[in-house]
């Protein structure tokens, strides 16, 4: 993300740039690697970030490094007597949106008591999607950009493995036919956190065999712990370990 990361973010300081940029990466590392809670941290992380860009860019005098405020609801609320000359989105809707996302890391992240479901999962994908369409806004009104352009931008500079993925007709392909068929396997796994069938793997990955592709690709590479297989429901889930096998040897 750095560089370009910094065009678009311009005349944001580089410094806070990255941290925002670090911030991002490990909400979405930790929701692929399916570690809830402290994707919902990091998402109170990013909020005092933005609020460090949002109150530089009213008071035009922009930290080098980010800062915690004492009340983060408070401090949000004051950003909405900026002046109506400021957009509306740094005076409203952005501060509204950390009010709730940090809501959301300080009292929904910790101790989920009661219920048939556990919350956090539900909370983290919260927090992901809040986190992307925060920094596409501050994309959009930095760059000068459409929030179409804006929220394009985010994803190109966020998810990673959505280039080497093509979806049609309910399908997905792996794009790069130089992958052995695990890592293929794995490329899609980690493109779905919650899982895939063994069913939509063999369709996707088109293996001649499924009986052959359970023992030789899926049975292996769950004793490798590079992901889980569930014998019961032929549910597969990428593994951290198997996340961090993409992340390092296919996508970089």
């Amino acid at each position: 993300m750095s560089s370009k990361f910094s065009e678009l973010l311009s005349p944001v300081p580089k410094t806070l740039v990255s941290e925002l940029t670090l911030a991002l990466n490990q909400i979405e590392r930790n929701f692929k690697e399916h570690r809830w809670e402290p994707a919902e941290l990091n998402g109170g992380k990013l909020c005092e970030i933005v609020y460090s860009i949002l109150r530089g860019y009213i008071d035009n005098n922009f930290p080098q490094t980010a800062s915690k405020p004492k009340n983060m609801a408070d401090a949000c609320k004051l950003l909405e007597q900026t002046p109506s000359t400021f957009p509306r989105s740094v005076r409203i809707q952005i501060p509204r949106m950390l009010i709730a996302l940090y809501e959301i890391r300080n009292n929904r992240g910790v101790g989920h008591v009661g219920g048939d479901v556990d919350p956090n999962h539900m909370d983290a994908v919260c927090v992901l999607q809040m986190s992307k369409w925060i920094v596409g806004e501050l994309i959009r009104i930095f760059h000068s950009i459409s929030t179409e352009e804006a929220t394009k931008a985010v994803e190109a500079l966020s998810d990673r493995e959505l280039t080497l993925i093509w979806k049609i007709n309910g399908i997905s392909r792996v794009l790069n036919n130089n992958l052995s068929m695990l890592d293929k396997t794995l490329v899609l796994l980690y493109s779905s956190p919650t899982g895939i069938t063994e069913a939509e793997l063999v369709l996707s990955v088109e293996h001649s065999n499924a009986s052959v592709y359970r023992r030789d690709i899926l049975k292996k590479a769950h004793k490798k712990r590079l992901l889980e297989y569930d014998q019961s429901s032929r549910l597969s889930t990428i593994s951290p370990l198997g996340s961090r096998h993409v992340e390092e040897a296919i996508l970089h």
